[in-house]
């Protein structure tokens, strides 16, 4: 879907997000580009479930934070998700088999759940201490909602 169709009528500046987005992104060295459509995450989600199991998981939501962010590309498209998890060096068949047979599918289900039980309406969305925090904040705001709800921030020079 275009995203000035999923923003229609909502009297919001894409503009102005883009930019808010862009430079809290620059702030914290991770790159960023402008998108022009959004796409169900879904099959991504449920890649991630079953590469968590696996060693260099991390690998695979960088790749797919890229995929999206960077470069634009479709999440909902399984077979970019099977390029997307051989190039961080996951087995492409085992990829292929938890999107056609949806292996994952009640894990990521039990994940939603808990989610909106937990009260959580967006992503990103932070809860520590039943205090929720929903979108994307640079990384003081993210330390000082931390240091409120009694919790203990990473240093700032160790959180990239």
């Amino acid at each position: 879907m275009l995203l000035k169709d999923l923003f229609a009528g909502r009297g919001l500046d894409l503009e102005a997000m883009h930019a808010r987005m862009k430079g809290m992104m620059d702030a914290e060295g991770l790159p960023y580009e402008r998108r022009t459509h959004t796409y169900n995450s879904r099959l991504a989600q449920e890649l991630a479930k079953w590469a968590d199991s696996r060693p260099g998981s991390e690998k695979l939501q960088d790749a797919i934070y890229k995929a999206y962010f960077v470069e634009g590309r479709n999440l909902g498209d399984p077979q970019v998700l099977i390029d997307i998890a051989q190039r961080v060096g996951l087995p492409p068949g085992g990829a292929l088999e938890v999107l056609t047979l949806r292996t994952c599918k009640d894990a990521v289900d039990a994940d939603w759940q808990k989610a909106v039980q937990s009260g959580i309406s967006g992503v990103p969305s932070f809860v520590v201490a039943g205090k929720r925090l929903v979108g994307a904040h640079p990384y003081d705001v993210l330390a000082e909602w931390l240091r409120a709800a009694r919790a203990q921030p990473i240093p700032a020079d160790d959180h990239g």
